[in-house]
């Protein structure tokens, strides 16, 4: 079982994104959304993040591409994320991310099942 580790582009640039469900959170070096809209936390909560205590002190609104497939979420905004199977991450994207977009993984075969991108329709209620 492998780790699901894909380039994607964020707010036009390319990126290196680990698709993580253990995650709740998006999480995206800051480097690559300085002009996204951004919201500042009254009560920041606190998470563990790479074995480190940070507090969300602000989200913001950042627009990406998964294999040419647009989305937008709300992502937490940090300086690094560190390393993955040899890979330097600029995004995290979590759990909420996921089932916002229908997104599925296969861990076994390392893919990502994107049919809700793909079909761009949603039931709310």
């Amino acid at each position: 079982m492998a780790r699901i580790i894909k380039t994607i582009e964020i707010e036009g640039k390319q990126a290196t994104a680990l698709f993580d469900t253990g995650a709740l959170y998006t999480y995206v070096r800051s480097e690559l959304v300085p002009k996204a809209p951004k919201r500042m936390i009254s009560e920041p909560p606190r998470v563990m993040l790479g074995g480190q205590l940070i507090e969300i002190k602000n989200v913001c609104l950042m627009e990406g591409r998964i294999e040419g497939l647009t989305f937008f979420t709300e992502a937490v905004m940090v300086d690094k994320l560190g390393t993955a199977d040899g890979h330097e991450l600029d995004a995290i994207i979590g759990a909420r991310t996921m089932e916002q977009w229908e997104i599925k993984l296969d861990p076994r075969t390392g893919t990502l099942d994107l049919e809700g991108l793909r079909r761009r329709e949603f039931t709310e209620y």
